[in-house]
């Protein structure tokens, strides 16, 4: 069974349509197999974290009893993209498995949603919050090697707690922005092969097989796009992680919570009250 399905057009020539639909229940193995094993490493191995600290007096005393993490703005941001995003996936592969319904203006209508909101972060992030953030760093890296090493048996130093965002949020970023624009990308040209408001339509835009790889790609990030929402979803409602899913939806965290995990060197947090622009 092949991962494309293929099609001849007209001309007698075989071109791509589409995925096999046999990878969307491929993504959602995956998504369950990732949080199960996960869920056996965090119970074994992973219940005590252990971190380097060395708060000064000074420090301790700065932290206010609830920290600031996200501004109201990117919260609405936040959670306006995850409201489209699920959308977005219900529209394209409910029929997929024998759900009929009339999909395809709902679907560009949230993607039309996605995209307005990811342009919207993309200026916010750039101008109006700590644009590196949400990057990895090199003290990221060597403490991902330290975490290998103790893991292993091998004498090393504890890691540094984290700053803002953990290495593997970041990571998980980066991944998600990847497929994320895929499908933005993609789909705006979809959008050429339907009527809508922004578009007159002209399913002549591209040869069948550009319009073949497109509808390809689409549809591998919007796949990826499930096993990755799993992921997230499973991450929000973990009890060690309820703190951050309660930050997206309140702003702070508690300052018992912050100083466990967060490094007050790393992730100043008086900067970030004295600047609300800064908190997203």
């Amino acid at each position: 069974m092949g991962f494309i399905e293929w099609a001849t057009n007209p001309w007698g020539r075989s071109v791509p349509i589409h995925i096999a639909w046999f990878l969307i229940w491929a993504a959602v193995i995956g998504g369950l197999l990732f949080m199960i094993v996960h869920a056996i490493y965090v119970g074994i191995f992973a219940q005590h974290k252990e971190f380097a600290k060395n708060d000064s007096p000074a420090t301790l005393a700065a932290i206010p009893e609830r920290v600031p993490r996200h501004s109201l703005v990117a919260r609405a941001f936040h959670w306006i993209m995850a409201l489209s995003m699920l959308v977005l996936l219900v529209t394209a592969f409910l029929p997929k498995v024998g759900v009929r319904f009339d999909w395809v203006t709902y679907h560009w209508i949230a993607g039309t949603v996605l995209t307005v909101s990811i342009l919207f972060h993309i200026v916010h992030a750039s101008f109006f919050l700590d644009f590196w953030s949400i990057w990895p760093d090199k003290i990221d890296m060597r403490d991902a090697m330290r975490r290998v090493m103790r893991f292993m048996g091998k004498p090393e130093p504890p890691p540094d707690r984290f700053a803002k965002y953990p290495l593997e949020n970041k990571l998980y970023h980066g991944v998600i922005i990847l497929a994320g624009l895929a499908a933005i990308v993609t789909g705006v040209f979809m959008m050429k092969r339907v009527q809508t408001i922004f578009f007159t339509r002209n399913p002549y835009l591209f040869s069948d097989m550009t319009w073949g790889m497109m509808y390809v790609l689409h549809g591998l990030a919007g796949v990826g796009l499930i096993a990755l929402v799993m992921v997230h979803v499973y991450f929000g409602i973990r009890p060690e992680k309820r703190p951050i899913t309660k930050a997206m939806i309140f702003g702070w965290m508690n300052r018992d919570f912050y100083l466990e995990e967060h490094d007050p060197e790393r992730w100043a947090v008086e900067k970030a009250s004295s600047s609300q622009g800064k908190r997203g």
